[in-house]
């Protein structure tokens, strides 16, 4: 059994280090070897990859990366994990561990320097509270990663892999979706942490494209778009559009125009396709 995993043996070194649980940081700590195991089969990792782990905690994952990975690079934010991770990762020549925000951190530089500009993969145990704005970085960086598998709430890995007209699609599933192809590697519930979340989570793998989901003239206008159409998800399409001056064009006009992209104006923005909000980018 992995040390690590161990609820007796962690809260031993935890206790010996007077380590306490930070709730603004989200702390969970992952007592369970075949999560653990379905994490690194999910990022299907190989011996000669590069990872980016994020929160590495005590080092439970990070410890099990080393194993498989070429290089490791752990980012924390956590400094009085200092200790700790010097003790669990100590004679792990090949894990780096930088004590800084990931949020702030300058990508060019960490992926340059540290990660040789070569392809990586990132795998983290997420905050649920930073979770969107940690993987949107790295999908508007446009980076060399190859993909990111995380351990996010149940309900957010539910909005990234949602289809047209379910009640969880909305425009994080059409940014997710456009970048990166998402798959869910498995259910965990709150009972393997310590301390248990207050929610249930999943593992999800967002498997970067090699070219993006829809062709687009304009990108930033595919996702004004977007956000329109769900920003009043009861309101029909031409009206959603008015109302965020997407188009110069009245009412009636903006009919005859989705009637000939083969776009029914009485539908609502949640039930489009990736294709047809491209279409309509591109087109209105």
């Amino acid at each position: 059994m992995h040390t690590l995993t161990s609820p007796r043996y962690l809260k031993n070194l935890l206790a010996r280090h007077g380590f306490q649980f930070s709730k603004s940081l989200g702390q969970n700590f992952l007592i369970d070897e075949n999560i653990l195991k379905k994490i690194i089969r999910g990022a299907k990792l190989s011996p000669g990859d590069i990872v980016l782990e994020i929160g590495p905690g005590v080092g439970t994952l990070t410890t099990a990366l080393a194993d498989l990975a070429a290089k490791v690079i752990a980012v924390e934010i956590d400094n009085s994990l200092k200790p700790i991770l010097e003790e669990t990762l100590e004679g792990l020549d090949n894990v780096e561990v930088i004590y800084e925000d990931i949020l702030r951190l300058n990508l060019d530089e960490l992926i340059q320097g540290r990660l040789f500009n070569r392809p990586f993969k990132v795998i983290a145990n997420l905050p649920y509270y930073i979770t969107t704005p940690i993987i949107m970085r790295f999908l508007e960086k446009g980076c060399s990663y190859v993909s990111l598998t995380v351990m996010i709430q149940k309900e957010v890995a539910a909005r990234m892999t949602a289809r047209p007209g379910s009640k969880e699609y909305g425009a994080l599933s059409v940014v997710v979706q456009y970048y990166t192809l998402p798959r869910v590697i498995c259910k965990v519930p709150a009972s393997v942490f310590i301390p248990p979340p207050k929610v249930d989570s999943t593992v999800i793998t967002l498997e970067k494209r090699s070219k993006p989901a829809v062709d687009v003239d304009n990108p930033a206008h595919f996702f004004q778009v977007t956000k329109a159409v769900f920003a009043q998800r009861r309101k029909t399409l031409p009206n959603t559009l008015i109302a965020a001056h997407i188009t110069d064009l009245d009412k009636a006009a903006l009919n005859e125009k989705l009637i000939s992209l083969g776009i029914d104006p009485r539908r609502r923005g949640e039930t489009l396709t990736l294709e047809e909000l491209a279409s309509i980018s591109n087109h209105i």
